[in-house]
């Protein structure tokens, strides 16, 4: 016999009935329903009413130290972007290098958005807690060798080390935030790291911009090696050595099978095609032959992917989905129309208000307190919940491209300052309320098996959108300002004596206060009609970015063939 609700049922039991029933682990609508299902479903069940609950969890000591080691590194990568544009009058001044200067970030970017992806298979094939640990020693020993580099082939090699420990930090960094943290407030922790790394851009600019003439560059990358390490290790002692990636792997598998498993071929590939097309647009003239074998490589390297990696780098179930690859392709164009904004407002600081070095890197709190307030506002106010953030996507999308615009107007030398700056403030509040929508919506869009692949994936195009603001934005302000240049000499007195100033001016616009007359007139001239027509490129890019945010769509994945999706993605 069996109990119901407490009275005995008439229902009866043979020697022959089998214990467990067929249609036992199917659901009901009775009232024993939640006694008939799966164990597994009701722990789903519980997961999805209890949105505060993490994957995992740490204590309150470990999660502070957390935190702030986290915080150090975040700030320490992030002011290599903004910190070496303020520098880089000196670098080039003391390497003879004005013709590279383009590279000073273009070769951090590239190696951090290139190496990326296989740091986020090197963080499932080992402990986050290992490779986060790892990836600080690069980064602090790439400081190391760019803080004593005699010539700039050194100096380069040094950004390429570190942006290989910044791509670790990057992606690991999104990896503890996605463990540790509850779907209610994801938003949130996601905004925070965005703050951390926009203060790093702000501050970074301004700590160099008023150490440089004390202290000079070589002391401001070498002192970053010990306060790395100190971070490095932190983070090492801080996370449990059971911390995983929350990728579900084989764990039977041994390391080295793991590692033979990783896309090699395909990293390669992506790295070389990648540094082809940033190579031929970086220079004052483009040159079209390593962009077109940039293209053949791209080709060859979908075929790699699709064909040949057993573990491919992009997953071929990313391949196919029109959602994530838009979210990603729109975040490269309006983080890179954002990185134009970052990398050239303290040049327009220096070349056409002729500010000195402290002062320029301070023209970027304004725009980076609005990314920290934007990111942190909807993240804390509006993403408290898991759902569809297309329409926000696209207006906040929208807004930014309107703010690059009004952006590009003000760039002249003859409108107050204060303007441009609450014009950038605004370019600022839009990018922090874009990014973290974005990754809302994206997180919704596809299935909860696959975020540490889709997250992961957007940020490495994040990263991408630095490398491609550098050196697209920087090929575009260069062949601009160059042309200016030559032109203005040529309409005030010709280029007799002149070619040696021009070289100059091109990689170094601290040099424009300390002109005179004509020359001072045409550099001014020159500086800010190539910072306009940067920043209205970037209004062009990001409008277009609107419609391939919209080509994401609203529908989740749970609306569509779930459990087909769920395992093309966890192939991946």
């Amino acid at each position: 016999m069996a109990v119901k609700n407490g009275v005995l049922s008439k229902a009866t039991v043979a020697e022959q009935t089998p214990l467990l029933q067929e249609n036992q682990g199917k659901r009901s609508n009775g009232p024993g329903a939640a006694l008939s299902q799966p164990l597994a479903d009701a722990e789903d069940e519980e997961d999805l009413i209890d949105s505060t609950k993490a994957n995992q969890h740490v204590g309150k000591a470990r999660g502070g130290l957390i935190v702030l080691s986290l915080w150090g590194l975040i700030f320490l990568q992030a002011a290599n972007f903004s910190g070496v544009t303020i520098a880089q009058s000196r670098i080039a001044e003391d390497l003879d290098a004005f013709a590279q200067v383009t590279w000073f970030s273009s070769a951090y970017l590239i190696s951090l958005s290139s190496f990326s992806p296989i740091a986020a298979r090197l963080a499932q094939v080992f402990s986050p807690r290992s490779c986060m640990f790892l990836a600080a020693i690069f980064f602090s020993l790439g400081g190391l060798i760019t803080s004593q580099a005699p010539s700039i082939e050194l100096f380069l090699l040094g950004r390429v080390v570190s942006g290989l420990g910044a791509a670790g930090i990057m992606t690991i960094s999104f990896i503890l935030v996605l463990e540790l943290s509850g779907k209610k407030r994801r938003g949130l922790f996601i905004g925070l790291v965005n703050t951390g790394f926009t203060a790093g851009v702000s501050l970074g600019a301004l700590i160099v911009g008023a150490l440089l003439p004390t202290m000079g560059w070589r002391f401001l990358f070498w002192i970053q090696t010990p306060i790395g390490v100190l971070a490095g290790l932190g983070l090492f002692l801080s996370i449990p050595g059971s911390f995983t990636s929350g990728h579900k792997s084989d764990t039977t598998a041994s390391v080295w099978s793991k590692l033979a498993k990783i896309d090699y071929l395909g990293g390669i590939t992506l790295i070389v095609a990648l540094a082809c097309f940033l190579f031929g647009l970086s220079w004052p003239k483009i040159l079209w032959p390593p962009i077109v074998a940039s293209a053949f490589l791209t080709v060859f390297f979908v075929l790699i992917e699709i064909y040949v990696a057993s573990d491919p780098i992009i997953p071929v179930a990313v391949l196919k989905s029109r959602g994530t690859l838009c979210s990603c392709f729109a975040q490269l164009g309006i983080m890179a129309s954002r990185w134009m904004v970052l990398f050239y407002s303290p040049t327009w600081a220096m070349g056409v208000r002729g500010w000195d070095h402290a002062s320029a890197g301070s023209v970027l709190i304004p725009t980076n307190l609005g990314f920290a307030v934007g990111g942190l506002t909807v993240g804390a106010l509006h993403i408290n919940r898991a759902g569809s953030f297309w329409l926000p996507s696209i207006i906040s999308t929208t807004c930014f491209t309107g703010s690059l615009l009004l952006i590009s107007q003000l760039s002249s030398p003859n409108i107050t300052a204060v303007y441009f700056l609450l014009a950038i403030f605004a370019n600022g509040l839009c990018a922090g309320a874009t990014i973290t929508y974005a990754l809302a919506h994206l997180l919704h869009i596809t299935p909860p098996s696959s975020h540490f692949i889709s997250s992961a994936l957007l940020n490495t195009f994040r990263g991408f959108a630095g490398s491609f603001g550098s050196a697209v934005g920087g090929g575009i302000f260069l062949r601009t300002l160059s042309s200016r240049l030559t032109q203005g000499f040529e309409e005030h007195g010709g280029l007799k004596g002149r070619a040696e100033l021009i070289r100059r001016l091109v990689g170094a616009p601290a040099l424009v206060p300390g002109l005179s007359g004509v020359e001072r007139e045409v550099a001014i001239s020159s500086y800010s009609t190539a910072t306009g027509i940067l920043f209205l490129s970037g209004a062009i890019v990001a409008g277009l970015m609107v419609f391939v945010q919209a080509g994401t769509g609203w529908t989740s994945v749970a609306e569509v063939d779930k459990p087909l999706l769920e395992e093309e993605w966890e192939e991946g």
